[in-house]
């Protein structure tokens, strides 16, 4: 644990909101073994944590994440290792997509390969105007295909394509108008705007979100049919909760709700 609390930094705050933050500054972020453990200890823990409402991984340094530690790669040339590292890159994506509350990334700096892939998994992401993000694994012989998976699922194919055949880096705004961030802001405004965005999660329904969230990912997967009969399933027994029935009258009495959470 106390490895754990070096590598990962985590940081409960009164308005439901949890930083995960990256601490390898030394290392820009590098994604060892030991900080995707610590990672997937802290998201498994979080998912059952009902007072988490809305879940920022940040990086500290000048860089977001530099994708996997090539130092340690290279320390373990051993086929094991490298499929134990991928798998639990894997899992930590597939995590952040299947926890119950919206996972925002605070990108203030670099966020190449493996880190281009956290952010393109996070379900929503803010960037500092001098933000840069890349998949340049190619660059050393090395095509990013994992961090392919999650980067194709948010930007076109072309645009994918480009950036993981080229390795080259791309700016905030292009990254925004590709659909990669949500929003780009001046560096001294990014805490402002990653706390106006969790603030406005916050500020609904806990199980209309968990609920919206686990169906967003598991339509995308089908065809339209299978996709419209799951909504419509879903929003069915959304409506049969109480905080459906809560934030309706609150709205035709012109009053704030008070969600429940059920």
């Amino acid at each position: 644990m106390e490895q754990q609390e070096q590598v990962l930094l985590r940081e409960d705050r009164a308005d439901g909101v949890t930083v995960l933050t990256l601490n390898r500054p030394a290392q820009f972020n590098s994604l060892s073994l030991e900080v995707l453990g610590a990672l997937q200890a802290a998201l498994d823990d979080i998912a059952g944590d009902a007072a988490v409402r809305v879940v920022v991984v940040a990086g500290a340094g000048k860089a977001f994440c530099a994708g996997h530690d090539l130092r340690e790669m290279r320390a373990h040339p051993e086929k094991a290792f490298m499929q134990q590292l991928f798998k639990a890159m894997a899992k930590v994506c597939t995590t952040l997509q299947r926890l119950p509350q919206p996972v925002i990334a605070r990108v203030h700096g670099v966020a190449t390969a493996a880190g281009c892939q956290l952010v393109a998994a996070c379900d929503l992401a803010v960037a500092a105007d001098v933000a840069r993000f890349g998949t340049s694994g190619i660059n050393v012989g090395l095509f990013c295909t994992s961090p392919g998976v999650a980067l194709s699922r948010n930007v076109g194919r072309k645009a994918a394509l480009e950036m993981l055949l080229t390795g080259g880096l791309i700016d905030a705004p292009t990254a925004l108008r590709e659909g990669l961030v949500n929003r780009v802001v001046p560096e001294d405004r990014l805490n402002e705007e990653v706390a106006a965005l969790a603030a406005a999660i916050v500020a609904k329904s806990p199980l209309a979100v968990a609920m919206g969230k686990r169906a967003f990912y598991e339509q995308l997967e089908m065809g339209v049919e299978a996709a419209y009969q799951l909504a419509g399933e879903t929003m069915a027994c959304n409506m049969m909760a109480a905080d459906a029935a809560e934030g309706i009258d609150a709205f035709t009495e012109k009053r704030p709700p008070v969600w429940r959470g059920d």
